[in-house]
């Protein structure tokens, strides 16, 4: 995988860099990736092929809407591997797993990126009209997105981990999504990583900080 630069993306990463709602603070990133593996991906990718066939033969689950179903085309499992490459890439100290992100990814549309976009970033869409020169938020991300990847051909996916091991939460996290728009044809994958802080959380987190530091220093200082 090969981190790709795109000015289009830029203006959206600033304006979701850190954006202060008061009490809460949004923050989301935009990344593209070439799928033309490297040294490193190649060893990797292979692990990942062997640790998705390991589990395909153990399990015993016949039902057509089970993750093993879906892995037995090879292109599927292709995709899952390009897109766990991409979350190694995205958190180089985390380690995912095959067998267990098989369970994390699900195909999504359109529609129901939509929907979930406009719930979540409903404060920010209102930010970003105030602050820029015109348009929705999710109209300049589309725009975008088709630019990169072009989305009439994208296969849309969703990371859901458990938030006990979600890389993406940070202390004081609301919510959290992790999407990924893939192009079969262009091999080429775009991440789209949101979050919402409660700014009263972290704000406490920080003085604990502060306080463990001070009671540290002074604690140093004694002569016990």
């Amino acid at each position: 995988m090969k981190f790709l630069e795109y000015t289009p993306l830029d203006r959206l990463n600033v304006f979701l860099s850190r954006l202060n709602l008061g009490e809460r603070t949004i923050k989301g990133c935009l990344e593209a990736y070439s799928c033309k593996h490297t040294g490193t991906d190649k060893k990797l990718s292979l692990s990942l092929e062997n640790e998705i066939l390991d589990y395909l033969g153990k399990s015993s689950d016949t039902d057509s809407s089970s993750p093993a179903e879906l892995l037995l085309s090879r292109s599927s499992r292709k995709t899952l591997v390009y897109l766990v490459l991409t979350l190694y890439h995205i958190y180089p100290d985390y380690d995912f797993s095959a067998v267990n992100a098989h369970q994390f990814f699900t195909e999504e549309s359109w529609d129901g990126f939509k929907q979930i976009f406009d719930t979540y970033m409903f404060e920010a869409s209102k930010e970003w009209i105030e602050t820029s020169e015109g348009g929705s938020l999710l109209d300049a991300l589309y725009k975008v997105l088709d630019e990169v990847v072009k989305l009439a051909e994208c296969e849309i996916y969703s990371y859901n981990p458990d938030s006990d091991v979600d890389p993406f939460l940070e202390r004081g996290a609301i919510w959290s999504f992790n999407f990924f728009f893939y192009n079969r044809k262009l091999k080429r994958v775009v991440s789209f990583r949101f979050c919402c802080l409660s700014n009263i959380v972290a704000d406490g987190f920080l003085m604990d900080e502060l306080r463990y530091e001070e009671d540290e220093e002074i604690f140093n200082d004694m002569d016990i």
